[in-house]
Formats: structure tokens, sequence, C-alpha cells
């Protein structure tokens, strides 16, 4: 089983951007489909953007200004956000799933603990 731990987030005015990185161990990232989720108080998590070996794909709210991305060397996934909007803010949650494409939480089995990214308006 990988073991997920995400780093990067903190406070940002609207229109800044911010780069989470979740580092894997256990097994490398080339192996899992490769996902990020949020989750805003009081909401349900939410996804985000997903990478395989297909390609990326976006949350409709994120695409244009979010960029997620896979270092194998690093055994990293990363998500580089731009021009941030307080509705963005929330708890970023890296996930990875064996097998196919998904975008439901549901079907991702490992989680990292989460970070918490904050725009200010």
């Amino acid at each position: 089983q990988v073991q997920l731990v995400e780093s990067g987030g903190g406070l940002v005015q609207a229109g800044g951007s911010l780069r989470l990185s979740c580092a894997a161990s256990g097994r490398t990232v080339s192996s899992y489909v490769m996902g990020w989720f949020r989750q805003a108080p009081g909401k349900e998590r939410e996804f985000v953007a997903v990478i395989n070996w297909h390609g990326a794909y976006y949350a409709d709210v994120v695409k244009g200004r979010f960029t997620i991305s896979r270092d194998n060397d690093k055994n990293t996934v990363n998500l580089q956000m731009t021009s941030l909007k307080p509705e963005d803010t929330a708890v970023y949650y890296c996930a990875a799933r064996y097998g196919s494409f998904a975008s439901r939480p549901a079907d991702f089995a490992a989680w990292g603990q989460g970070t918490q990214v904050t725009v200010s308006s």
C-alpha cells in the first residue's frame, strides 16, 4: 500500500498561486492513478484533478487554472494552482488508486492527511 504526504498549503491572496506536492512512499506513483481532491467546511469532498497514463483531467471549476503533474524521479505528484479564488479555500487531499481512471473519492483507496489552502479576498 502506498503512503501519501501532502505539503505546500498556506494562505494566499486572491489571484495568487500555490504549489502543492504529494510525496509517495511504498510504491511508485507511476503505478497508480493519482488524484487531488478538496473539502471545504460543511461540504462534501470533491474532485479536483487526476493523472494517469493517458493524461490529466480536471474539474471544470479549476480547468485552465490548475495543473497536475507527476515526477517519477522524486515519486511525487504536484498540483500547481494559479489565479486562486476565495472559493478554492479547502483542505486539499492527495489520493491514489490502482486501476483505471476514476474521479469519485470512494474509488480511491489511499489518502494523505490533507493540507489547508486558504485564499483571502
